[in-house]
This record gives structure tokens, sequence and C-alpha cells, in this order.
């Protein structure tokens, strides 16, 4: 660490990386950005100068055997964020990870143990929504009975994406709706209810030619409330969340990819009387890379702790589960 900021290493060029994540830490208050790495020594130069970093690597060893580097931000695909985010850890970097976690629940395990392993380095999972101060919001009026008491949950989140080339459409390596956005619809269903659904059931549709799930839909029963949504990787792009209760219902525009240059906005119906509150302009990848820092800095945990990511993969898979029996997964 340099004059309280933490040093961060990237993992890739990933375009959520170079168009994002990288953009926002950099005016992050907290985090200096002090190299880059690809397996392509070309790429990660370019990126290195394109995005104003000192250091490029030719490979993600050489970033990780990097002294300048403390922490790593890994945005690599998702059948790679277990093996190297546990090679971080190993050389002593603290880890913030892309969601999902992994593959399968048991491999995201396999990455709790090797973070208790290492308990002076910080390790957590990228969902950055939830930093975001309109879902800070949204939980705190929930929690203060803000919308009487919390039924449900009701998400849409859908684009589309036939590009066969396209990491989300390449099954093998954790393509799919439900890991790249479904995952999301879990997440917040599960920090609102701050609890673990007792139960899935959903239906997965399949395309014929990646094999990945293009089309989902499920309901989690929390048993004293739902949660239902629809994931899509081959729909009209939109996104929405409506979290109601049995006095109010709170609304959030953009629930997921908030945007950073215009405010955000969500509308909190109290028996019908609806208030607009709106947020200033923010990056929540900025405010990700702020709180993680900080938690480096400070010695504190982390946001958000890495079993979390093992408790949203197992929701995952029980959806998956669902889909191919048709009837309903327990997960008590």
């Amino acid at each position: 660490m340099s004059d309280n900021r933490v040093r961060w290493g990237i993992l890739s060029t990933a375009k959520i990386g170079t168009e994002k994540v990288i953009p926002a830490m950099q005016q992050a208050e907290f985090c200096e950005i002090t190299a880059i790495a690809s397996r392509d020594a070309d790429r990660a130069r370019a990126a290195a100068g394109a995005l104003g970093i000192p250091n490029s690597h030719g490979s993600y060893e050489a970033l990780l055997a990097d002294p300048e580097v403390d922490a790593v931000y890994n945005p690599l695909p998702n059948h790679l964020h277990v093996s190297l985010s546990i090679q971080a850890l190993e050389a002593g970097k603290h880890v913030l990870c892309e969601k999902p976690i992994g593959l399968t629940s048991a491999e995201g395990q396999q990455l709790v143990e090797a973070g208790a392993a290492h308990p002076d380095l910080k390790l957590m999972e990228a969902f950055m929504y939830r930093h975001h101060p309109q879902w800070q919001r949204a939980r705190e009026i929930v929690e203060s009975g803000g919308i009487g008491e919390l039924r449900t949950i009701q998400t849409a989140f859908a684009y589309f994406n036939d590009d066969s080339a396209n990491i989300r459409n390449i099954a093998e390596i954790g393509g799919g709706g439900l890991m790249d956005i479904g995952c999301y619809a879990i997440s917040l269903s599960r920090f609102v209810f701050a609890a673990e659904p007792d139960r899935v059931v959903g239906v997965v549709e399949y395309d014929e030619t990646f094999g990945t799930d293009r089309l989902a839909s499920a309901i989690l029963d929390f048993g004293r409330g739902t949660s239902t949504w629809t994931c899509s990787t081959q729909l009209n792009p939109y996104q929405r969340v409506n979290i109601f209760g049995t006095t109010g219902r709170v609304e959030i525009e953009i629930p997921f990819n908030a945007p950073p240059d215009r405010p955000c906005r969500m509308w909190h119906d109290r028996g019908g009387e609806i208030e607009l509150i709106e947020f200033p302009v923010c990056d929540q990848y900025g405010i990700q890379g702020d709180l993680f820092s900080r938690a480096i800095l400070d010695d504190t945990p982390v946001p958000t702790p890495i079993t979390d990511a093992v408790a949203n993969m197992q929701v995952i898979e029980a959806v998956v589960e669902s889909g191919r029996c048709g009837g309903w997964v327990s997960l008590s």
C-alpha cells in the first residue's frame, strides 16, 4: 500500500474491466491501478497504454508475482474464477472476483477454503449492484417497515445475444443466462429477504445450438414470502425490480447496470402515495473498489463474505435441477 491507497492488478483485458471497472476504480479514493495482465503481452501493453496503467504483464503468473500489486481483480471467464483466485491468494494478494464465483457451488467452496487458509487476505465476489445507494436505500426501506410486511419480489432481466463466439454462449466455460444475469435475481432476493430460500421451482429453456440456458423463470420460496423472476439472453433488453409488501412497494428503474453518468431513480409507494427517490450520479464499480480497499487498509471484514457466493450458486443449481425434474427442489 502507498499513500493510503491499495495497488491493484487486473487479471485480463476483459471488456467489463477495461470499459467499466478500471475507469471507475481509477476515479475512486482508495484504489490505484498499477498493472494489467493478459496471456497476450501485446494486448496487455495496449490496454495499459489506453488506460494509463503503469505496468503490463504477458501472463497472469507474472502479475501475481509483481511486488507492486497488493490486490487483484479477476474478471476472467467463469471457468477461471476459482483457479486464478486461489493462485492469487497463494501469491499473497487480496482478491475481488467477478460473479458467479465458479461453475458449481462445490468449486466455490474450494475458494472459500482457500480464503480461510489465508485469513490475512481479503476475498469477495464482485456483485457491484449491492453497493449502489439505491439498493442500500431499498433494503433500509424494507427493514424499517416502509412497505409493511415483505411478501414478494418480482424481477425481470434480459438482453439479446446470439453471437456464437461470445463467452456467454459457450456452455463449457460457464455460459448461459442463469450464470450471467439470473444470479442477480437470486442475489437480490436473498439480500432483500436477508435469508436463504427454503425451496425453489424453475423452468429452463436451452438453446439448441449453444447448449446454454436462454430463458429461465423461477419462484424462490422464503417461507414468509416469495421471489419470482425471469432472465433471458435472447429477449428484448430490459431490467426492473419491484418489491411488494402489505402496505407499500419499492420499484427500482435500473437495478443492475446502474449508469455512472446520470442519476438513478426508484419509487416508494406507501399506500398509494408515491415518492420519487433520485440518487446523485455515482459509479457502483468505484464504490465497490473503495469498500474493498478500505477493508484491506483498515483490516475490517469485506461488505459481503465469500460464503454468500457459494449460497448463491446453490440456488442456481437448485433452479437447474428443478428445470430438469419438473418439481420443487428443497434447499433447507
